[in-house]
């Protein structure tokens, strides 16, 4: 391919095609397996019994509604047309400036945002043919989106999820993603005569097969790790377990610990090791350094098996193991921990307790967990009455499998998680780089089918516990009766669970003690970061009695680091006295080391 930007044949200039009987054996190659592929796919979309929907996620009443829009707003639609139109004619202008030597002086119209790696190589920019392609594209995408955004009125909702999947749809449309307008693949195709797509063929029938005929893209290299062996790795026992849960208490690594053991619940939609990564990054093993006796709940990757459990049962074997937990360190309470979809579960534990005189916890620390879901974050835009009888079908055997959580997941964030690795691994043939993160991103869960149901329709559409509403075991749930010590950890990145959607249900605990951290980074880093690694801040202010989040961040204190010392400052206050420390299960005994059996089922095994 060309280096000269004002010659534009030069685009296309093919190094290998003299020797095209290779090339064309490779395309062969690629177009049978493309077709044994596609019978795989057919073949197992027919064995499928699940009814076929046209509009699973419920898409086309809100593009419907957003047409409407369009037709009660012509002139906005007949302005924003013209400005695309003049951007694009000045660009093309700019491109034969190019074409006749004056590049230099030809600024871009439009650039990539800041961290769009899509258009990195430099062919992109230094090729007028491909600068031309990537710059048409970007003005026409931020046309659409803006447009999307910006016409009409239409409830908050509505507005949310148009927005949502106009973003899918462009990144999808992007001409990095197609093989004949992408320059790297263009360049890698002709000098490898093929050989990449092959490879690359190859890899998506090997992710087909590994989701029984659906497409599950590779994001890492799942062989080259274990768990067990490469994360999950510090030293325990389970010493309980039941239908849907295994306890693992860690071993000491102090002499002396705090009397009041540590109870933490991870959310059942990922396996738990997250909080266990590695040595460098495993949150409990620092947690066990600073002389905590932790415990934390292992979930099953349910199937037919676990059909019959519910939210009630969810919160009966948590409180089951919290007995054990007591038991063990032959305490009468502890402190609780609940991240995510764990921490909502938490949350209606603590309500319920409040009810029943249940004073087995002392205070609860809550990562990332939404109780008020009136705006919470983009997994909303997933969940309306309508997808949720679809997932319900999908559920006829008593769970949700696992690829569905993780297709949903991955369309968050479809540039970097979906399209990305198409290229890569499909277009370019290049193997997935090894990483812990996303090996433990693809180890997904499947869902309790009744669990999951009543998630999406108690919290996400009925918004039932913030409005005390919702009833478990009897009893109306109000997040009001809380009243123990309550630490709150919202990351200011967070997409799945947005600050002010925490802050909300932080201040619904009115007559808890409550205190409230923004800590920097998404819903995972901005969790799991070591003091060690030195990276990010938290910001810090005492109550949370102001009416908006955002009036409550102009006043807060920023700290460089890690926010685990500012919350072991508050935990080891609430931990009572220091202990002789004692083996895991020497009080109840042991079922087997840590970390357990159910976290090592992985759905493309079971």
């Amino acid at each position: 391919m060309t280096n000269d930007p004002t010659d534009l044949t030069g685009a296309f200039d093919m190094p290998g095609v003299e020797d095209g009987s290779e090339f064309a054996s490779n395309m062969a190659i690629v177009m049978q397996r493309s077709q044994e592929i596609m019978a795989r796919m057919t073949e197992a979309q027919a064995a499928d019994d699940h009814p076929l929907h046209a509009d699973p996620l419920n898409v086309m009443p809100v593009f419907k509604e957003f047409s409407e829009e369009l037709m009660r707003n012509p002139q906005k639609l007949m302005e924003a047309t013209t400005t695309l139109w003049s951007k694009q004619a000045e660009l093309w202008g700019r491109m034969m400036m190019s074409a006749w030597g004056a590049r230099e002086s030809a600024a871009p119209v439009i650039e990539p945002k800041k961290g769009d790696k899509r258009f990195s190589d430099a062919e992109w920019s230094e090729n007028a043919v491909f600068d031309f392609i990537k710059q048409a594209y970007l003005l026409t995408a931020e046309w659409t989106q803006d447009l999307a955004h910006n016409t009409g009125e239409m409830p908050e909702r509505d507005r949310r999820k148009l927005d949502f999947y106009t973003r899918a749809f462009v990144e999808a449309m992007s001409p990095s993603n197609v093989p004949t307008l992408n320059p790297v693949v263009l360049r890698e195709t002709m000098e490898q005569k093929g050989a990449n797509l092959v490879r690359g063929v190859e890899a998506l029938a090997k992710d087909v097969e590994r989701g029984k005929g659906q497409l599950i893209i590779s994001q890492t290299d799942m062989d080259k790790f274990e768990v067990g062996r490469d994360m999950a790795v510090t030293p325990g026992k389970v010493v309980w377990q039941s239908n849907v849960t295994q306890l693992i208490q860690y071993s000491p690594t102090t002499e002396h610990v705090y009397a009041k053991p540590l109870f933490i619940v991870p959310p059942w939609i990922n396996k738990y090791y997250i909080l266990d990564l590695n040595k460098k990054k495993s949150m409990v093993a620092w947690l066990v350094d600073q002389g905590y006796t932790v415990f934390i709940l292992s979930w099953i990757n349910p199937g037919p098996a676990q059909g019959a459990e519910t939210w009630e049962s969810f919160m009966q074997n948590t409180s089951d193991a919290i007995d054990v937990a007591l038991a063990e360190t032959k305490q009468k309470s502890l402190n609780m921990v609940g991240y995510c979809a764990g921490g909502a579960l938490t949350a209606t534990m603590l309500c319920h307790m409040k009810k029943k005189g249940d004073k087995r916890v002392d205070s609860a620390t809550l990562f990332t967990a939404q109780t008020e879901y009136s705006n919470a974050g983009e997994l909303q835009v997933f969940v309306d009455e309508e997808t949720v009888k679809v997932v319900d079908e999908q559920m006829d055997k008593g769970y949700l499998p696992a690829h569905s959580m993780a297709n949903a997941f991955n369309l968050l964030r479809s540039s970097d998680l979906i399209w990305s690795y198409v290229v890569q691994n499909y277009m370019l043939g290049k193997e997935p780089f090894p990483f812990d993160l996303l090996y433990w991103n693809a180890d997904s869960t499947s869902m309790p089918a009744q669990v999951h149901h009543f998630f999406l329709e108690e919290l996400y559409n009925k918004n039932s516990l913030a409005k005390g509403e919702m009833v478990l075991f009897d009893e109306k749930l109000d997040l009001a009766d809380i009243s123990i010590p309550i630490y709150h950890l919202a990351p200011r990145d967070d997409h799945i669970a947005p600050i002010p959607s925490v802050y909300r249900g932080a201040k619904l605990m009115e007559n808890a003690d409550n205190t409230f951290v923004v800590s920097g980074s998404g819903h995972i880093a901005g969790v799991v970061n070591p003091p060690a690694l030195g990276k990010y801040q938290y910001w810090t202010r005492d109550g949370i009695a102001q009416d908006d989040v955002h009036d409550w961040l102009e006043g807060t204190t920023e700290t460089a680091g890690s926010w685990w010392p500012h919350w072991d400052e508050w935990l080891s206050k609430k931990s009572g006295r220091k202990v002789k420390a004692h083996a895991p299960g020497a009080v109840t005994g042991t079922i087997m080391n840590a970390p357990g059996s159910f976290v090592k089922v992985r759905f493309d095994q079971d």
